[in-house]
């Protein structure tokens, strides 16, 4: 859309000023990842700096180099559960399942009782009280009960992204512009019609922005299940390197799970724009991830 500004210049200059702009969007970022680089970079030589010199004991604090040396070792011969992809893949699994189901749970009951005030006013309590328990404490409990495979990581993720879903959900339902409500009402739209056509897509910009912490707790969700106990994943990987006083192993399975959430996160961003394109570019785009 031309903007006042832009509709009082002639094509060549509006042009020339539309060229400038993404110009400098450009170099912005190519400065923001610049800075960025340099700044892992510091740290990392900084921590073999100080490794090296032995003002980090390594025994304790590890090294780079040390944790590099791990990862290679992964990837070539494997670990003790199998390959460290296979591993990655348990991981994974458990993440997206938690992930998708959490999140579809979330979404249904935020919107159910965003939309039926007596139902929310007779589960509040019991979802505040469920939402209070450590996180711990329920991995710990879904271990005993689905033993050391896949379904108590999954159980764990689900939680975690439920809430952070639901509570979105929730308050995104119950912001929907009344007037919006009543005209879908007074056209002849049954409950169902204005749920889904009007409180739906209403809702979906809060929905969406639970999205990229809700992938953040279904890695979280699966990693510390793996961490109480399991037969695969990164998460026992990094309990077997702590309970071998082996530092480097604990940050190589850190550094995987960052490239696992920096790659998710990319992805749930585009589809956030996608989904969303209909709103004004300053809500999207660079910004919405902040």
């Amino acid at each position: 859309m031309t903007t006042p500004l832009l509709s009082q210049l002639s094509e060549p200059d509006e042009a020339a000023l539309i060229r400038a702009a993404r110009r400098r969007t450009r170099r912005r970022r190519l400065l923001i990842g610049a800075a960025q680089v340099l700044l892992v970079a510091a740290v990392i030589l900084g921590w073999q700096l100080g490794a090296d010199s032995g003002a980090l004991d390594p025994f304790t604090y590890g090294s780079p180099s040390g944790a590099a040396d791990q990862l290679r070792t992964w990837f070539t011969d494997g670990t003790a559960s199998g390959s460290v992809w296979h591993n990655i893949s348990v991981t994974m699994q458990e993440t997206v399942f938690g992930f998708l189901i959490g999140t579809l749970a979330g979404v249904v009951m935020g919107i159910a009782l965003g939309r039926v005030r007596v139902l929310a006013d007779i589960l509040a309590p019991f979802i505040k009280a469920a939402n209070s328990i450590p996180r711990i404490v329920l991995g710990a409990m879904f271990t005993l009960w689905f033993g050391l495979g896949v379904s108590g990581k999954v159980a764990l993720a689900v939680v975690l992204v439920f809430f952070s879903v639901f509570f979105n959900a929730f308050q995104g339902t119950r912001e929907v512009d009344r007037n919006l409500i009543a005209n879908a009402r007074v056209l002849g739209a049954s409950e169902w019609r204005v749920t889904t056509q009007v409180v739906l897509p209403s809702a979906m910009t809060w929905i969406v922005a639970s999205l990229h912490a809700a992938f953040g707790f279904a890695l979280i969700g699966a990693i510390v299940g793996e961490m109480l106990g399991a037969q695969a994943g990164l998460g026992m990987l990094i309990r077997t390197a702590q309970e071998n006083f082996n530092p480097d192993g604990v940050y190589a399975g850190i550094f995987i799970i960052a490239v696992l959430a920096l790659v998710a996160e990319f992805l749930v961003t585009r589809f956030e724009l996608r989904v969303l394109r209909w709103r004004p570019t300053q809500l999207s785009g660079d910004n919405a991830g902040l």
